[in-house]
């Protein structure tokens, strides 16, 4: 069974950073899209950032742009990383990451669908607070 597990979230204080990883099981993630959610208390998930297999490009939300980068970890298989910047309250969130048998999506999209996307992780909390 394919699993997603995400890490790296916890308690930021505003401007301060961090990085989410999200390693998967039972099957070579380059061939796939990865695409990272957030879904903030009370709100509907969103996606904020994805990239497409063989890293052919990628989608960051308009609102995060310059905030998040997404990315393949070059040391550690099938894992990939979402590194977050200058963290603002609105950040505060449920990070999930999901996969995506569209291969080449994250080029030529102005939004992310999580219809889009076949399996999803349990997500991994993180919280911006002073």
């Amino acid at each position: 069974q394919v699993q997603l597990v995400e890490s790296g979230g916890g308690v930021v204080q505003p401007g301060g950073s961090l990085r989410l990883s999200c390693m998967v099981t039972r099957f070579a993630l380059d061939d796939y899209t990865v695409g990272w959610f957030r879904q903030a208390p009370g709100k509907a998930r969103e996606g904020v950032a994805c990239v497409s297999s063989s890293d052919t490009g990628t989608y960051y939300k308009a609102s995060v742009r310059g905030s998040l980068t997404i990315s393949r970890d070059e040391n550690a298989k099938n894992t990939v990383d979402l590194e977050m910047k200058s963290i603002s309250p609105e950040d505060t969130g449920v990070y999930s990451c999901a996969t995506s048998l569209w291969v080449d999506m994250c080029g030529g999209i102005s939004a992310m669908n999580d219809r889009d996307f076949d399996y999803f992780g349990q997500g991994t909390q993180v919280t911006v607070s002073s």
